[in-house]
């Protein structure tokens, strides 16, 4: 018997998996979610009462246009408010864009460990992801602009990259867009922008304002710790602003997300707790795994790459962290099966990550 089929590619598709939220812990042990770069202090207490007290409209439609967060963001940031355009997390925009600017016959460029999104964001429009080698785990300018040709339409680039740390610099960020067609979008992933303390980064808002072919993503899921109600946003040109809202859902941002985004925005104090947190223990974490004989890859993110000794010694240790309630995230759906992705968490949490690999590594050689 026939049945309705899929369009052609999608069951080539391979599901985004996110990372565990359980542990195979005893039941009463405390959990430390490090899996998902999830922000260890949570939201903004401001935010936690905008989202109550919206419970009261939930009869009532939101604001479609989300006029009054995107007006405090273009203040926050020094843009434009015409630019900006709120999406149900910055996964919703990235896929809005690969629908709006490519499709069959069509590629789209990415780098070998970026985001799992953005494939699943290329063949969901038709196009073919075209994957540009890294090296030592950060983007190399010169493969992805190698790879773009007349069809390519887009390039996806996270910067600081998710799950590496790294980042590509200013610089080489300008070399990057300056090969590129004047028809080639180029979509800068800035999820972590508001870690990067490193003097040379730039997280592309500027280059909204300069150029046509280029949009950053941001989101409210790191810093502001809101990443249950899924909010992001895109800064575009005027040309591309027009076609993501003509394609995106009328209410595609709910309005207690809208209240809570709004008032952690302004929660300056909380912002500023949450980046001083990391920039303590991010260092702190990453020099203490070192010094256990770990390779920590270098990061400015709100997480580290960690690298055991290949593939069995990762699942091992994921396993015993997994068992003492520490949740870390596999690599394997990256190509870095020897590898483990920790996010910064509370001090405990910090402590508690490293006495376990610790214990594993004593374990392991004993």
């Amino acid at each position: 018997m026939s049945a309705p089929a899929p369009l052609p590619g999608i069951l080539d598709i391979k599901p985004y998996v996110g990372g565990a939220s359980r542990a195979t812990a005893q039941p009463g042990m405390r959990i430390a979610r490090l899996a998902s770069n999830e922000s260890p202090l949570g939201p903004s207490p401001r935010a936690i009462e905008a989202f109550k007290a919206a419970a009261d409209s939930l009869h009532l439609y939101p604001d479609g246009g989300v006029g009054a967060l995107r007006g405090a963001l273009a203040e926050h940031h020094g843009i434009d408010a015409a630019g900006i355009v709120c999406g149900n997390g910055s996964d919703e925009l990235l896929a809005l864009l690969a629908k709006c600017y490519a499709g069959p016959g069509d590629e789209v460029v990415i780098s070998e460990f970026g985001f799992l999104i953005y494939p699943i964001a290329a063949r969901s429009a038709g196009a073919a992801p075209v994957v540009a080698p890294e090296r030592q785990l950060r983007v190399d300018v010169e493969a992805v602009a190698g790879l773009v040709g007349a069809d390519t339409k887009l390039v996806f680039l996270a910067n600081p990259n998710n799950p590496t740390g790294s980042y590509i610099t200013a610089v080489e960020l300008r070399e990057l867009h300056g090969r590129l067609p004047p028809e080639t979008l180029l979509v800068i992933d800035a999820a972590y922008a508001e870690y990067v303390t490193a003097d040379d980064y730039d997280d592309g808002l500027r280059m909204v304002e300069a150029f046509d072919n280029v949009v950053v993503t941001r989101t409210f899921s790191k810093l502001y710790g809101l990443a249950g109600l899924r909010l992001g946003w895109a800064y575009c040109p005027a040309a591309v602003a027009d076609a993501l809202n003509r394609v995106r859902g009328p209410f595609n941002v709910t309005a207690p997300s809208q209240a809570a985004a709004l008032a952690a925005l302004g929660d300056t104090d909380n912002a500023a707790a949450a980046r001083d947190h990391n920039a303590r223990w991010l260092p702190w974490l990453g020099a203490e795994l070192t010094g256990l004989g770990l390779t920590v890859h270098p990061s400015v993110a709100n997480f580290i790459l960690v690298e055991f000794a290949g593939a069995a010694a990762a699942a091992a240790a994921r396993a015993h962290l997994s068992s003492l309630g520490i949740i870390t995230r596999e690599m394997d759906g990256y190509g870095l099966p020897g590898c483990l992705r920790i996010a910064i968490g509370l001090e405990e949490d910090m402590r508690a990550v490293v006495a376990a690999v610790a214990e594993f590594i004593a374990r392991s050689t004993a």
